[in-house]
């Protein structure tokens, strides 16, 4: 049986007026979630805390919580965001990203729309497992652009998909196998903006993680916060029941 501790926060900066950034922190069901209201767009708070709240109400509803379940939930939470747009935003759009982690008994899963960020720290390495979905990383993969390039790009916040700007959503999923040791990151891209993913790791070395995660938003402000900041951190402290080998390979990369 898993054994977790986990760690939300969320700030609104040093610039922005209010917080469009909402988390959830289900540590009992083995969900947490990151949102992050569309900046520039109306009612980005709105749309961050339905998201939030749409998926409280189907894992605590739920006797079973599956990725198919969230899924479903994140689907529900978009078609909700765009009726609302339609009824009470004369034309504009209410979105917001999303990363979601599930931890079963043997397993983890991403799931994420946008470009806020799942990590994982395993054996001292620490790896970005979700992949932004925005205009300068498709220019990267591309080869149009190097890593370093896009950072500082001016179309850096442009992201290509989100929670509530189509009446389509698609989620995307990675999965893997959980082992006792492993931290987890999830962020929106308020962190990443101002650390770079060597400076996250530093931070992420301290055997605490909530004041590890405390000194991650620490340093986020002292670098100038230009965006609201919301980070979790969840640890596993024990090991899997006993898993084929064929399971332990890579990370699977699914689509929904």
């Amino acid at each position: 049986m898993r054994q977790v501790v986990s760690h939300a926060q969320t700030h609104k900066g040093l610039v922005r007026k209010i917080n469009e950034d909402a988390c959830l922190d289900l540590a009992d069901s083995g969900v947490w979630l990151v949102a992050d209201g569309m900046g520039g767009h109306a009612a980005g708070d709105i749309a961050s805390q339905l998201v939030v709240d749409t998926v409280k109400v189907a894992v605590k509803r739920a006797s079973q919580v599956s990725v198919q379940l969230l899924t479903e939930s994140l689907q529900r939470a978009n078609q909700e965001l765009c009726q609302y747009s339609e009824q009470h935003l004369q034309g504009h759009t209410a979105g917001s990203t999303v990363v979601v982690l599930l931890l079963d008994k043997l397993h983890y899963h991403f799931l994420w729309a946008g470009d806020s960020r799942g990590y994982l720290l395993r054996n001292n390495v620490l790896r970005q497992i979700t992949r932004d979905h925005s205009q300068v990383n498709e220019m990267v993969e591309q080869g149009l652009l190097s890593s370093s390039e896009a950072e500082q790009h001016e179309l850096a916040n442009v992201i290509t998909r989100a929670v509530g700007v189509d009446p389509s959503l698609s989620i995307d999923v990675i999965s893997g196998v959980w082992q006792p040791g492993d931290l987890f990151l999830l962020c929106s891209d308020g962190l990443n903006k101002e650390l770079s993913d060597d400076e996250i790791y530093q931070y992420l070395a301290h055997s605490n993680i909530a004041e590890a995660n405390r000194a991650l938003l620490h340093s986020t402000l002292v670098a100038g916060a230009r965006d609201n900041v919301t980070c979790i951190l969840v640890k596993v402290d024990s090991s899997p029941e006993i898993v084929n080998e064929k399971d332990k390979t890579i990370p699977v990369y699914l689509k929904v």
